[in-house]
């Protein structure tokens, strides 16, 4: 697998979807600091996105997405004069997966948002842009809008296993999304994301992603991507802002953590399946990394987000 694709899957991202919003006249719905990733698409007509902390709003044309990545409140309004009305309210009196704001149907906005394991802040959405926009007519928008269009088929016909459809197809949405603003806008992002955006330094991403377990070198690790080991430290360590094993290091440890939650091997075990010749050097490194020795890491409550099912009228955020 790839790094994006790794750490997806490692972080358990799970799509909900909340009712459409449909709203027309002078009207603005004020939202409460989503947990995850928060999105909408403009589908029919325009808004303006305001978000607490930013300076600038983003205004939004029909066709237009957006990932929410930070715990912020924010403000979505047709009309810069109306009063914000409260989300949760508006979304419980939903009927048939549509709340409705101000007068008319001017605009509609189908959105919901992602859930993540508890990794997920430090591994990936703190490296992100407090907001990704994903304008109208690119490529990667109109797979996008498909991936919409198909969840609201599927949640509008319910065929069998549709939920589980719903919420792979949202995957689908958020990881083009990624792509998307790695392409257009990757001085935004830090850290190992940022390296992505360098071919040199995704081609050493992927190698150390695709065997994490080999004893790297720096030097061994230059050759696979046939540069020098100079050239390869320099590149690495400005687009991901520390040397390749010190990255090594703590994506081990990242797989470590997720096998001390979900499975019952010993230390020794997963010790030898990141790459430790013993279960004392895991256990240095572990608690460097992540604070805590993993025996107390494996004990401690689960604090990750719940897993949340794909639903047609789940309230927003």
């Amino acid at each position: 697998m790839d790094p994006l694709e790794d750490v997806l899957t490692l972080l358990e991202v799970r799509a909900r979807l909340s009712a459409a919003l449909v709203a027309g006249g002078q009207w603005a719905v004020r939202f409460d600091a989503p947990p995850g990733v928060k999105f909408n698409a403009v589908r029919r007509g325009s808004c303006r996105l305001e978000v607490d902390g930013l300076d600038e709003p983003l205004d939004l044309a029909e066709g237009d997405c957006y990932l929410l990545t930070g715990p912020h409140r924010f403000t979505l309004r047709g009309d810069p004069e109306a009063l914000p009305v409260p989300a949760a309210p508006l979304f419980a009196r939903a009927e048939n997966g549509v709340a409705r704001a101000g007068r008319g149907d001017g605009t509609l906005l189908v959105g919901g948002s992602f859930s993540f394991g508890d990794r997920a802040r430090e591994l990936l959405l703190d490296r992100l842009p407090p907001v990704i926009h994903i304008p109208a007519g690119t490529p990667h928008a109109e797979t996008v809008h498909w991936a919409l269009a198909a969840i609201e088929q599927e949640l509008a016909d319910r065929p069998m296993a549709f939920t589980l459809v719903a919420e792979h197809l949202a995957i689908v949405m958020l990881t083009h999304a990624l792509r998307l603003h790695l392409a257009r806008a990757p001085h935004t992002v830090q850290g190992w994301p940022a390296g992505l955006t360098d071919p040199l330094v995704a081609t050493a991403l992927t190698a150390l992603h695709r065997d994490p377990a080999h004893a790297w070198t720096v030097a061994g690790l230059a050759r696979a991507c046939a540069v020098s080991r100079s050239t390869l430290a320099a590149r690495f360590k400005r687009a991901v802002g520390q040397g390749p094993l010190e990255y090594l290091t703590r994506w081990r440890i990242e797989l470590a953590a997720q096998r001390l939650r979900k499975n019952d091997a010993t230390l020794a075990a997963i010790a030898r399946s990141v790459g430790y010749g013993s279960e004392s050097a895991l256990s240095v490194a572990f608690k460097r990394v992540l604070g805590v020795p993993p025996g107390d890491y494996r004990r401690r409550p689960t604090t990750g987000t719940v897993r949340e099912r794909v639903t047609h009228t789940a309230p927003p955020g």
